[in-house]
């Protein structure tokens, strides 16, 4: 059977379809270029703050393999009564989020703000939230950095208004237990000054309520008066985080669009944009796998004015050991400065590991 021959395209034909390819082309590079402008608006509010290289202990090489394979970054919350002031403060919530960048499972650990720690490098032992208000976000890092055994060299920082802006661009979050009748009256304390701090509507709680927004979550992570006191407060804070990233994995692209022009202004971090958009792209494979607070094994003891009541790990060195095992599976051999570190709180306390005190959370 003859194959039919091809109708030969007429001039006008070719020119046409010339064009229609130069214009597919150049749609697609606008498109590139509105994206990239989309991105460069959005991020442009956003407070970029490059660090210079942060110190850390003289860790051995398969500490340092091992996390080469983690993206570790600080969280603090900072308590300053103003917005968009990340300079000092006391960082009331300490955060570290720990993520596998092969299975990319997230793990978070709240560090207690009263915890214990050396927090100038020169053997200063006082409460660890004492180093972001005394020499701001690079001091709190290196301060983790030397307690920890970590090679954290990024960070986010947020205030009252970002964390109730992302709440509220979300539609609120759900707990999932009901407020007790002492945790309402506590948060229903705090809701008229963070109203005032953010601007925004002060609607009071009741107990047994589940459902919050943005100034109640925020009142909510305040509350430590009530039974676990700092502990409990932490435990409260993992829980707006859990709740707020299940809100944020379900959010259509104009929730999303809302979240990012709400908060972007109020968040001070060293992310750059490639840092972000790699992290944005692959949101829908991360998996919060658990929380849980540091120390590990603890007792809390008070030493007059200076330093006051303090969470004393039993021991520093230990503890650490556990916080390996939680982020990363994995044994840890501790470096000659933390091993320092946790000698001299030992012999400044008296307390080691046989001393701890189960607070129940």
């Amino acid at each position: 059977m003859a194959t039919k021959k091809k109708k030969k395209m007429t001039k006008k034909q070719m020119r046409r379809r010339k064009q229609k390819r130069i214009l597919t082309i150049e749609f697609s590079v606008l498109v590139i270029l509105l994206l990239v402008l989309f991105v460069w608006v959005k991020f442009g509010k956003l407070d970029f703050n490059a660090l210079r290289n942060l110190t850390t202990n003289n860790l051995d090489e398969d500490t340092k393999e091992l996390l080469s394979g983690y993206t570790n970054i600080a969280l603090f919350g900072v308590d300053n009564r103003s917005v968009g002031d990340y300079e000092t403060g006391n960082s009331d919530s300490i955060m570290i989020c720990s993520i596998n960048n092969d299975t990319k499972e997230v793990r978070i650990v709240s560090i207690y703000r009263d915890t214990f720690m050396d927090v100038d490098g020169e053997g200063t032992l006082k409460k660890c939230n004492y180093a972001y208000n005394h020499g701001g976000v690079e001091n709190a890092i290196e301060m983790l950095n030397r307690n920890l055994d970590l090679d954290i060299q990024n960070y986010v920082t947020v205030d009252f208004y970002a964390l109730a802006e992302a709440v509220d661009s979300v539609g609120g979050i759900t707990l999932p237990e009901g407020l007790g009748e002492e945790e309402a009256g506590y948060v229903n304390s705090y809701i008229p000054e963070v109203a005032s701090v953010t601007g925004k509507a002060a609607n009071m709680v009741s107990a047994g309520q589940t459902e919050m927004d943005g100034v109640q979550a925020v009142a909510y992570c305040r509350v430590r008066y009530t039974s676990g006191g700092d502990f409990k407060r932490a435990e409260r804070q993992r829980t707006v985080v859990n709740a707020l990233v299940d809100k944020v994995k379900e959010a259509n692209v104009f929730e999303l669009n809302d979240l990012v022009d709400g908060i972007l202004p109020y968040i001070s971090t060293s992310l750059t944009t490639k840092n972000i958009l790699g992290m944005a792209t692959a949101m829908k494979d991360y998996t919060l796998a658990d929380t849980h607070g540091f120390p590990f094994n603890l007792r809390t003891e008070t030493y007059g004015k200076n330093p006051g009541s303090v969470d004393v790990p039993c021991t520093l060195e230990s503890n650490v050991s556990q916080l390996y095992q939680f982020l990363f599976n994995e044994e840890h051999t501790a470096s000659s400065e933390l091993q320092e570190i946790s000698d001299k709180i030992v012999n400044y306390t008296g307390f080691t590991e046989s001393d701890a005190v189960d607070y129940g959370y």
